[in-house]
Protein backbone atom coordinates (compact mmCIF):
# COMPACT_ATOMS: atom_id res chain seq x y z
CA UNK A 1 0.00 0.00 0.00
CA UNK A 2 1.45 3.58 -0.62
CA UNK A 3 1.95 6.43 1.38
CA UNK A 4 -0.86 8.36 0.02
CA UNK A 5 -3.26 5.45 0.39
CA UNK A 6 -2.93 6.41 4.08
CA UNK A 7 -5.18 9.27 5.36
CA UNK A 8 -4.19 10.82 8.58
CA UNK A 9 -6.96 13.08 8.84
CA UNK A 10 -8.55 11.22 11.85
CA UNK A 11 -6.62 8.99 14.31
CA UNK A 12 -5.79 11.05 16.96
CA UNK A 13 -2.15 8.75 17.82
CA UNK A 14 -1.52 8.16 21.83
CA UNK A 15 1.62 9.45 23.13
CA UNK A 16 2.90 11.24 20.37
CA UNK A 17 3.71 14.65 19.25
CA UNK A 18 0.82 14.32 16.58
CA UNK A 19 1.69 17.91 14.91
CA UNK A 20 5.29 16.68 14.55
CA UNK A 21 4.21 13.59 13.41
CA UNK A 22 2.24 14.83 10.34
CA UNK A 23 5.13 16.33 9.53
CA UNK A 24 7.01 13.40 9.83
CA UNK A 25 4.87 10.67 9.55
CA UNK A 26 6.07 6.90 10.30
CA UNK A 27 3.56 4.49 9.34
CA UNK A 28 4.24 0.55 10.07
CA UNK A 29 2.49 -1.43 7.55
CA UNK A 30 4.58 -5.51 7.97
CA UNK A 31 6.74 -6.96 10.71
CA UNK A 32 8.93 -10.15 10.91
CA UNK A 33 11.46 -11.16 12.99
CA UNK A 34 13.41 -8.04 14.23
CA UNK A 35 12.10 -6.10 11.40
CA UNK A 36 9.44 -3.41 10.47
CA UNK A 37 8.47 -2.86 7.11
CA UNK A 38 7.45 0.90 6.64
CA UNK A 39 4.52 2.35 4.36
CA UNK A 40 8.05 3.20 1.75
CA UNK A 41 9.70 0.45 1.65
CA UNK A 42 12.41 0.64 4.62
CA UNK A 43 13.23 -1.89 7.03
CA UNK A 44 13.60 -0.96 10.51
CA UNK A 45 14.98 -3.19 13.85
CA UNK A 46 12.39 -3.46 16.42
CA UNK A 47 14.84 -1.83 19.18
CA UNK A 48 12.17 -2.10 21.97
CA UNK A 49 10.18 -5.14 20.96
CA UNK A 50 7.20 -2.23 20.07
CA UNK A 51 6.91 -1.04 23.75
CA UNK A 52 8.14 -4.04 25.87
CA UNK A 53 5.73 -6.37 24.04
CA UNK A 54 7.14 -8.62 21.32
CA UNK A 55 9.44 -10.67 23.63
CA UNK A 56 9.30 -13.98 20.89
CA UNK A 57 10.14 -11.61 17.83
CA UNK A 58 7.12 -10.38 15.29
CA UNK A 59 4.92 -12.81 12.77
CA UNK A 60 5.62 -16.18 14.78
CA UNK A 61 3.74 -18.59 13.14
CA UNK A 62 2.78 -20.30 16.69
CA UNK A 63 0.81 -17.94 17.73
CA UNK A 64 -0.54 -16.48 14.35
CA UNK A 65 -1.97 -20.00 14.26
CA UNK A 66 -3.42 -20.50 17.59
CA UNK A 67 -5.07 -17.58 16.91
CA UNK A 68 -6.87 -18.67 13.15
CA UNK A 69 -8.08 -22.15 15.13
CA UNK A 70 -9.38 -20.39 18.07
CA UNK A 71 -11.31 -17.87 16.04
CA UNK A 72 -12.75 -20.94 13.73
CA UNK A 73 -13.75 -22.55 17.45
CA UNK A 74 -14.91 -19.37 19.42
CA UNK A 75 -14.32 -16.34 18.49
CA UNK A 76 -15.72 -14.70 21.95
CA UNK A 77 -18.15 -15.39 24.76
CA UNK A 78 -18.87 -13.79 27.57
CA UNK A 79 -16.79 -13.95 30.79
CA UNK A 80 -20.11 -13.15 33.19
CA UNK A 81 -21.40 -16.34 35.18
CA UNK A 82 -19.53 -18.48 32.18
CA UNK A 83 -16.07 -18.91 31.12
CA UNK A 84 -14.17 -20.53 28.07
CA UNK A 85 -11.82 -23.89 28.37
CA UNK A 86 -8.90 -21.70 27.08
CA UNK A 87 -9.42 -18.73 29.94
CA UNK A 88 -8.96 -21.70 32.35
CA UNK A 89 -5.70 -23.49 30.40
CA UNK A 90 -4.31 -19.64 30.16
CA UNK A 91 -4.74 -18.77 33.90
CA UNK A 92 -3.44 -22.54 35.17
CA UNK A 93 0.22 -21.49 33.17
CA UNK A 94 0.35 -17.85 34.38
CA UNK A 95 -0.31 -19.39 37.94
CA UNK A 96 2.20 -22.08 37.42
CA UNK A 97 4.54 -19.88 36.50
CA UNK A 98 4.33 -17.67 39.29
CA UNK A 99 6.51 -17.60 42.38
CA UNK A 100 5.02 -18.39 45.90
CA UNK A 101 1.18 -19.25 46.26
CA UNK A 102 0.39 -16.60 43.43
CA UNK A 103 -2.12 -18.76 42.14
CA UNK A 104 -4.96 -16.92 41.58
CA UNK A 105 -5.42 -14.74 38.01
CA UNK A 106 -7.44 -11.99 37.33
CA UNK A 107 -8.00 -11.30 33.68
CA UNK A 108 -8.15 -7.65 31.88
CA UNK A 109 -7.16 -6.19 28.99
CA UNK A 110 -4.07 -3.52 30.01
CA UNK A 111 -1.74 -3.25 31.98
CA UNK A 112 -3.18 -0.21 32.70
CA UNK A 113 -6.83 -1.78 33.68
CA UNK A 114 -4.53 -4.57 35.98
CA UNK A 115 -3.26 -1.49 38.08
CA UNK A 116 -6.60 -0.51 38.62
CA UNK A 117 -7.64 -3.85 39.47
CA UNK A 118 -5.08 -4.77 41.73
CA UNK A 119 -5.99 -1.45 44.19
CA UNK A 120 -9.34 -2.51 44.25
CA UNK A 121 -8.46 -6.23 44.94
CA UNK A 122 -6.71 -4.42 47.71
CA UNK A 123 -9.37 -2.66 48.97
CA UNK A 124 -11.63 -5.38 48.75
CA UNK A 125 -9.33 -8.05 50.32
CA UNK A 126 -9.32 -5.21 53.17
CA UNK A 127 -12.44 -4.83 53.51
CA UNK A 128 -13.60 -8.94 53.49
CA UNK A 129 -11.06 -9.07 56.76
CA UNK A 130 -12.66 -6.84 58.92
CA UNK A 131 -10.62 -3.44 57.86
CA UNK A 132 -12.22 -1.51 55.70
CA UNK A 133 -10.50 1.50 57.04
CA UNK A 134 -7.35 0.22 55.51
CA UNK A 135 -7.87 2.89 52.12
CA UNK A 136 -4.61 4.50 51.65
CA UNK A 137 -2.35 3.58 48.92
CA UNK A 138 1.41 4.28 48.76
CA UNK A 139 3.35 4.70 45.19
CA UNK A 140 6.43 6.10 44.27
CA UNK A 141 8.00 8.67 42.45
CA UNK A 142 8.10 8.69 39.00
CA UNK A 143 6.47 5.20 39.35
CA UNK A 144 4.25 4.28 35.74
CA UNK A 145 1.13 2.40 36.66
CA UNK A 146 -0.46 3.16 33.38
CA UNK A 147 -3.51 5.70 32.19
CA UNK A 148 -6.36 5.32 34.57
CA UNK A 149 -7.48 7.14 37.37
CA UNK A 150 -6.25 4.93 39.81
CA UNK A 151 -2.93 3.84 38.25
CA UNK A 152 -2.06 7.81 37.51
CA UNK A 153 -2.93 8.17 41.33
CA UNK A 154 -0.26 5.62 42.79
CA UNK A 155 1.64 6.51 39.89
CA UNK A 156 4.30 9.28 40.01
CA UNK A 157 4.81 10.83 36.55
CA UNK A 158 4.28 14.29 36.84
CA UNK A 159 3.10 14.92 33.36
CA UNK A 160 0.35 12.91 34.47
CA UNK A 161 -0.26 14.88 38.03
CA UNK A 162 0.03 18.08 36.49
CA UNK A 163 -3.26 17.58 33.79
CA UNK A 164 -5.30 15.30 36.04
CA UNK A 165 -4.15 16.13 39.40
CA UNK A 166 -7.82 17.63 40.32
CA UNK A 167 -9.52 14.04 39.78
CA UNK A 168 -6.83 11.88 41.13
CA UNK A 169 -7.66 9.63 44.19
CA UNK A 170 -7.01 12.03 47.27
CA UNK A 171 -5.72 9.24 49.88
CA UNK A 172 -2.50 8.58 47.97
CA UNK A 173 0.97 9.33 49.07
CA UNK A 174 4.69 8.33 47.33
CA UNK A 175 7.86 7.29 48.02
CA UNK A 176 11.09 8.46 47.11
CA UNK A 177 12.58 7.58 43.60
CA UNK A 178 15.44 4.84 43.66
CA UNK A 179 18.09 6.66 41.00
CA UNK A 180 21.17 8.32 42.41
CA UNK A 181 22.57 10.43 39.49
CA UNK A 182 25.50 11.03 40.95
CA UNK A 183 26.60 8.29 42.37
CA UNK A 184 24.78 5.37 40.17
CA UNK A 185 24.71 7.24 36.78
CA UNK A 186 26.12 3.99 35.13
CA UNK A 187 24.93 0.53 36.55
CA UNK A 188 25.70 -2.37 34.35
CA UNK A 189 23.78 -5.68 34.88
CA UNK A 190 24.15 -5.28 38.50
CA UNK A 191 22.15 -3.53 41.36
CA UNK A 192 23.38 -0.23 42.83
CA UNK A 193 24.96 0.01 46.60
CA UNK A 194 23.48 3.12 47.92
CA UNK A 195 25.33 4.12 51.58
CA UNK A 196 21.71 4.85 53.20
CA UNK A 197 18.40 3.32 53.53
CA UNK A 198 15.72 5.40 51.58
CA UNK A 199 12.82 3.04 52.70
CA UNK A 200 13.68 4.81 56.28
CA UNK A 201 11.17 7.94 54.72
CA UNK A 202 8.50 5.02 54.17
CA UNK A 203 9.09 4.09 57.87
CA UNK A 204 9.58 6.89 59.73
CA UNK A 205 7.51 9.61 58.20
CA UNK A 206 5.08 8.50 55.69
CA UNK A 207 3.38 5.55 57.44
CA UNK A 208 3.77 7.39 61.38
CA UNK A 209 1.38 10.49 58.74
CA UNK A 210 -0.72 8.23 57.81
CA UNK A 211 -0.79 5.35 60.56
CA UNK A 212 -0.16 1.77 59.01
CA UNK A 213 -3.03 0.37 60.23
CA UNK A 214 -5.03 3.20 57.44
CA UNK A 215 -2.55 2.07 54.39
CA UNK A 216 -4.19 -0.87 52.31
CA UNK A 217 -1.26 -1.03 49.75
CA UNK A 218 2.12 -0.37 48.29
CA UNK A 219 2.82 -0.73 44.61
CA UNK A 220 5.78 -0.33 42.82
CA UNK A 221 7.53 -1.71 39.63
CA UNK A 222 10.58 -3.69 40.55
CA UNK A 223 12.66 -1.46 37.80
CA UNK A 224 11.15 1.68 36.70
CA UNK A 225 10.73 0.81 33.20
CA UNK A 226 8.61 3.45 31.70
CA UNK A 227 10.29 6.35 33.95
CA UNK A 228 13.95 5.05 31.74
CA UNK A 229 14.55 1.63 32.65
CA UNK A 230 15.98 2.50 36.75
CA UNK A 231 17.36 -0.02 38.92
CA UNK A 232 16.03 -0.54 42.87
CA UNK A 233 19.12 0.12 44.93
CA UNK A 234 20.59 -3.85 46.62
CA UNK A 235 17.99 -5.02 48.98
CA UNK A 236 15.17 -2.44 48.21
CA UNK A 237 12.60 -4.94 47.78
CA UNK A 238 13.37 -7.64 50.24
CA UNK A 239 13.46 -4.91 52.42
CA UNK A 240 9.99 -3.24 51.27
CA UNK A 241 8.24 -6.82 51.57
CA UNK A 242 9.43 -6.63 55.53
CA UNK A 243 8.09 -3.12 56.24
CA UNK A 244 4.80 -4.40 54.38
CA UNK A 245 4.81 -7.95 56.51
CA UNK A 246 5.32 -5.89 59.51
CA UNK A 247 2.21 -3.64 59.35
CA UNK A 248 -0.52 -5.49 57.76
CA UNK A 249 0.46 -3.73 54.13
CA UNK A 250 -0.44 -5.92 50.86
CA UNK A 251 2.74 -5.41 48.17
CA UNK A 252 2.27 -5.06 44.41
CA UNK A 253 4.61 -5.82 41.95
CA UNK A 254 3.46 -3.70 38.47
CA UNK A 255 5.35 -6.54 36.30
CA UNK A 256 3.50 -5.35 33.21
CA UNK A 257 6.98 -4.44 31.81
CA UNK A 258 9.33 -7.24 33.77
CA UNK A 259 7.04 -10.03 34.00
CA UNK A 260 7.73 -13.18 31.40
CA UNK A 261 11.07 -12.86 30.72
CA UNK A 262 12.63 -9.21 29.99
CA UNK A 263 15.19 -10.07 33.53
CA UNK A 264 15.60 -12.88 32.58
CA UNK A 265 13.75 -14.81 34.58
CA UNK A 266 9.69 -15.39 34.42
CA UNK A 267 9.45 -12.38 36.86
CA UNK A 268 11.22 -9.23 38.37
CA UNK A 269 9.73 -11.16 41.92
CA UNK A 270 11.96 -13.94 40.65
CA UNK A 271 14.69 -12.10 39.73
CA UNK A 272 15.04 -10.38 43.12
CA UNK A 273 13.71 -13.41 45.29
CA UNK A 274 10.72 -11.57 47.29
CA UNK A 275 7.13 -12.49 46.90
CA UNK A 276 4.66 -9.93 46.03
CA UNK A 277 0.81 -9.93 47.21
CA UNK A 278 -0.24 -9.38 43.58
CA UNK A 279 1.54 -9.16 40.33
CA UNK A 280 0.09 -7.06 37.52
CA UNK A 281 1.10 -8.39 34.01
CA UNK A 282 0.16 -7.53 30.01
CA UNK A 283 2.33 -6.98 27.46
CA UNK A 284 4.93 -9.77 26.60
CA UNK A 285 2.17 -12.61 27.89
CA UNK A 286 0.86 -12.42 24.14
CA UNK A 287 3.66 -11.23 22.65
CA UNK A 288 1.82 -8.07 22.31
CA UNK A 289 -0.43 -10.08 19.03
CA UNK A 290 -3.70 -8.85 21.17
CA UNK A 291 -4.34 -7.46 24.40
CA UNK A 292 -4.67 -8.48 27.75
CA UNK A 293 -3.72 -8.19 31.10
CA UNK A 294 -4.44 -9.14 34.28
CA UNK A 295 -3.28 -9.87 38.24
CA UNK A 296 -2.09 -12.65 39.59
CA UNK A 297 -2.96 -12.89 43.77
CA UNK A 298 -1.64 -14.72 46.32
CA UNK A 299 -4.39 -17.82 47.69
CA UNK A 300 -4.98 -15.66 50.98
CA UNK A 301 -6.33 -12.78 49.55
CA UNK A 302 -8.51 -15.36 47.21
CA UNK A 303 -10.01 -17.45 50.50
CA UNK A 304 -10.17 -14.45 52.05
CA UNK A 305 -12.40 -12.73 50.24
CA UNK A 306 -14.57 -16.04 49.48
CA UNK A 307 -14.34 -16.93 53.15
CA UNK A 308 -15.89 -13.76 53.80
CA UNK A 309 -18.71 -14.52 52.06
CA UNK A 310 -19.33 -18.10 53.38
CA UNK A 311 -22.87 -17.28 55.09
CA UNK A 312 -24.15 -14.97 51.97
CA UNK A 313 -26.43 -16.69 49.56
CA UNK A 314 -25.11 -18.41 46.98
CA UNK A 315 -25.91 -16.03 44.15
CA UNK A 316 -23.88 -13.29 46.06
CA UNK A 317 -21.25 -12.54 43.67
CA UNK A 318 -17.76 -12.17 45.90
CA UNK A 319 -15.97 -8.95 44.04
CA UNK A 320 -17.96 -6.64 42.18
CA UNK A 321 -15.28 -6.07 39.20
CA UNK A 322 -14.38 -7.00 35.50
CA UNK A 323 -14.21 -5.92 31.98
CA UNK A 324 -16.00 -7.55 28.93
CA UNK A 325 -13.33 -8.81 27.29
CA UNK A 326 -11.65 -10.53 30.68
CA UNK A 327 -10.52 -13.82 29.94
CA UNK A 328 -11.41 -13.46 25.82
CA UNK A 329 -10.72 -16.86 23.91
CA UNK A 330 -8.98 -15.33 21.38
CA UNK A 331 -6.82 -13.68 23.80
CA UNK A 332 -6.52 -16.31 25.66
CA UNK A 333 -5.08 -18.51 22.94
CA UNK A 334 -2.37 -16.45 22.18
CA UNK A 335 -1.04 -16.09 25.61
CA UNK A 336 -0.96 -19.88 25.63
CA UNK A 337 0.97 -20.01 22.37
CA UNK A 338 3.08 -17.51 23.48
CA UNK A 339 4.08 -19.15 26.76
CA UNK A 340 4.54 -22.40 24.90
CA UNK A 341 7.00 -20.77 22.72
CA UNK A 342 9.18 -18.91 25.58
CA UNK A 343 8.91 -22.62 27.37
CA UNK A 344 10.16 -24.64 23.69
CA UNK A 345 12.89 -21.78 22.53
CA UNK A 346 13.95 -21.00 26.28
CA UNK A 347 13.83 -17.52 25.21
CA UNK A 348 13.59 -15.78 29.29
CA UNK A 349 17.16 -17.59 29.29
CA UNK A 350 18.56 -16.36 25.98
CA UNK A 351 17.02 -12.71 27.45
CA UNK A 352 19.56 -12.94 30.49
CA UNK A 353 22.35 -14.04 28.05
CA UNK A 354 21.73 -11.36 25.51
CA UNK A 355 21.76 -8.86 28.21
CA UNK A 356 24.79 -7.97 28.87
CA UNK A 357 25.85 -8.25 25.79
CA UNK A 358 23.45 -5.27 25.09
CA UNK A 359 24.81 -3.72 27.73
CA UNK A 360 28.47 -4.05 26.96
CA UNK A 361 28.00 -2.34 23.59
CA UNK A 362 26.04 0.29 24.94
CA UNK A 363 28.68 0.84 27.66
CA UNK A 364 31.57 0.61 25.08
CA UNK A 365 30.45 3.13 22.36
CA UNK A 366 28.19 5.45 24.17
CA UNK A 367 29.85 6.01 27.55
CA UNK A 368 31.74 9.20 26.89
CA UNK A 369 29.72 10.99 23.69
CA UNK A 370 28.57 14.27 24.29
CA UNK A 371 25.62 14.78 26.65
CA UNK A 372 25.51 11.64 27.46
CA UNK A 373 24.84 11.57 31.45
CA UNK A 374 24.19 8.07 32.70
CA UNK A 375 23.87 4.78 30.96
CA UNK A 376 21.73 1.95 33.11
CA UNK A 377 21.69 -1.90 32.08
CA UNK A 378 19.66 -4.69 33.79
CA UNK A 379 18.35 -7.89 31.85
CA UNK A 380 17.98 -7.01 28.10
CA UNK A 381 17.39 -3.51 28.48
CA UNK A 382 19.61 -0.32 28.41
CA UNK A 383 19.10 2.88 29.10
CA UNK A 384 21.51 6.16 27.88
CA UNK A 385 20.52 9.35 29.68
CA UNK A 386 21.58 12.62 28.18
CA UNK A 387 21.91 15.85 29.55
CA UNK A 388 18.53 18.19 28.36
CA UNK A 389 18.34 21.05 26.51
CA UNK A 390 17.96 23.83 28.61
CA UNK A 391 14.48 25.13 28.79
CA UNK A 392 13.21 21.83 26.39
CA UNK A 393 13.18 18.93 28.28
CA UNK A 394 13.12 15.75 26.45
CA UNK A 395 14.06 17.59 23.00
CA UNK A 396 17.79 16.00 22.85
CA UNK A 397 16.32 12.81 22.98
CA UNK A 398 13.33 13.24 20.84
CA UNK A 399 16.05 14.39 18.25
CA UNK A 400 18.10 11.62 18.92
CA UNK A 401 14.96 9.08 18.40
CA UNK A 402 13.96 10.71 15.27
CA UNK A 403 17.74 10.13 13.94
CA UNK A 404 17.84 6.92 14.56
CA UNK A 405 14.16 5.87 12.99
CA UNK A 406 15.40 7.53 10.00
CA UNK A 407 18.57 5.15 9.58
CA UNK A 408 16.36 2.17 10.23
CA UNK A 409 16.43 1.56 13.97
CA UNK A 410 13.50 2.36 16.18
CA UNK A 411 14.50 3.18 20.10
CA UNK A 412 11.72 4.93 22.69
CA UNK A 413 12.55 8.32 24.12
CA UNK A 414 10.68 8.20 27.59
CA UNK A 415 11.79 11.98 28.93
CA UNK A 416 15.66 12.60 28.18
CA UNK A 417 16.26 8.94 27.84
CA UNK A 418 17.06 6.63 25.03
CA UNK A 419 15.88 2.94 25.57
CA UNK A 420 16.67 -0.59 24.07
CA UNK A 421 14.67 -3.13 24.95
CA UNK A 422 14.96 -5.58 22.18
CA UNK A 423 12.67 -9.12 21.31
CA UNK A 424 14.86 -12.05 23.32
CA UNK A 425 15.65 -13.23 19.97
CA UNK A 426 18.31 -10.54 19.29
CA UNK A 427 21.44 -11.41 17.67
CA UNK A 428 24.46 -9.80 18.91
CA UNK A 429 24.65 -8.58 14.86
CA UNK A 430 21.45 -6.52 15.75
CA UNK A 431 23.11 -5.08 19.05
CA UNK A 432 25.69 -3.89 17.25
CA UNK A 433 23.66 -1.99 14.35
CA UNK A 434 21.12 -0.71 17.22
CA UNK A 435 23.88 1.17 19.78
CA UNK A 436 26.06 2.10 16.60
CA UNK A 437 23.14 3.91 15.26
CA UNK A 438 22.21 5.11 18.51
CA UNK A 439 25.86 6.51 18.86
CA UNK A 440 26.27 8.05 16.07
CA UNK A 441 22.96 10.06 16.33
CA UNK A 442 24.23 10.82 20.05
CA UNK A 443 27.01 12.78 18.02
CA UNK A 444 25.23 14.54 15.42
CA UNK A 445 22.89 15.77 18.33
CA UNK A 446 25.82 17.13 20.06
Amino acid sequence: MAYNDFRMDNQWLPFTPNRSFAQDPRVFVAADGMHFTTHDGRQVIDGISSLWCVGAGHNRKSINEAIKAQLDTLDYATAFNASNDKAFRAAEMIAAMAPGDLNKVLFCNSGSEAADTSLKVALAYHRARGEGHRNIFIGRERGYHGVNFGGMSVGGIPANRKVYGAALLPRVDHMRFIHDPVNHAYIHNQEPVWNEDILLELENRILPLHDPSNVAAVIVEPVAGSAGWYIPPQGYLKRLREICDKHGILLIFDEVITGFGRLGTAFGADFYGVVPDMINFAKCVTNGVIPMGGVICSDRIYDTMMGAHGSAPGHAIEFFHGYTYSGHPVACAAAIATLELFQQENLFARAGEMGPVLGDAARSLIKGLPNVIGIRSLGLAVAVELAPVAGLPGKRAYDVFLDCFHKGVLVRNAGDNLVFAPPYIVERSHIETMVGTLADAIRRAA
